[in-house]
């Protein structure tokens, strides 16, 4: 019994924990009142330590702010280079660049003080001639004075040939809204006509057609056919030389006047109803007549 009570104390003097600057790990967490009645005393203290936790370790912010945060700080597309660009990237890229240097280049007309500015109100007076507006009170006119059924039928599907080509070039128009290559603000016709931007150029979808459109339906000399389509074609170039158009708004209006010429030819309408449509807009039609 002696000898286990002396085994106990040299293990007990021997143990690290019981030398006496290690005593403190051994005892439980005690709080001193004097402490607690000091800092119960100094609440600001207390409140600038808190302030001070906090700027070191702000609040993580929500992912949904930190991503729209990020997303506004992005630039746009057409400032950011692309550092891989495929070939056709880079092929419509040229083409468009090529067109708009042309097209600036060839504005020779859009100011009174450009380099053609004596001749503007020439080529002003000319691009008029291929207006909607114009063509479509001029055919109602001849519409007004033909007494012949076969004239009728033309001149009522040649109207009816220029609403489609205004209400479709308007429609391209308001989707794509490219604008011209000079800053030039459209007139009161324009607006009314609904051709505001540049693409396609209304002006020579409208030429080709009509030009299209006459060549077919009525019987003319060699040189009134060839002067109908050197019009269509400056009536498209005088829009590109006023600032209006690009090139390619010039190419595409051509294209698209043939393409309503095909339209307005596969949905002809008859004699009869072209009689019925005139009845109705003249308020004389009698239905059980």
């Amino acid at each position: 019994m002696p000898a286990n009570q002396h085994r106990s104390r040299t293990r007990d003097r021997n143990n690290i924990l019981n030398r006496p600057e290690f005593m403190s790990l051994n005892q439980p967490l005690r709080t001193n009142s004097a402490e607690m009645r000091g800092s119960a005393r100094r609440p600001g203290q207390a409140a600038r330590q808190q302030q001070n936790l906090q700027a070191e370790h702000p609040p993580r912010e929500p992912v949904d702010s930190a991503r729209e945060r990020r997303e506004s700080l992005k630039l746009p597309e057409e400032d950011c280079m692309q550092l891989n660009p495929t070939f056709k990237g880079i092929a419509m890229n040229s083409l468009l660049a090529i067109d708009i240097c042309l097209s600036k280049r060839l504005g020779v007309c859009a100011y009174t003080s450009s380099s053609w500015g004596s001749v503007r109100s020439i080529v002003t007076l000319l691009a008029f001639t291929g207006h909607g507006i114009t063509w479509i009170l001029g055919t109602l006119l001849c519409l007004t004075k033909s007494n012949t059924l076969a004239g009728q039928e033309v001149l009522v599907n040649l109207l009816l040939a220029l609403i489609l080509d205004v209400m479709t070039v308007a429609g391209v128009q308001k989707l794509v809204k490219r604008k011209g290559p000079w800053e030039i603000h459209p007139g009161f016709l324009d607006y009314v006509a609904m051709d505001v931007y540049s693409f396609p150029a209304a002006h020579a979808s409208r030429a080709a057609m009509v030009a299209k459109f006459l060549l077919s339906h009525l019987v003319l000399a060699v040189p009134l056919r060839i002067l109908l389509v050197l019009w269509a074609f400056l009536v498209g170039v005088s829009r590109v030389l006023l600032g209006r158009h690009h090139l390619t708004d010039m190419a595409c209006g051509f294209a698209l006047g043939f393409l309503h010429y095909s339209l307005v030819e596969m949905v002809w309408l008859s004699s009869s109803t072209c009689q019925t449509l005139i009845s109705i807009g003249t308020l004389s039609w009698i239905p059980f007549y």
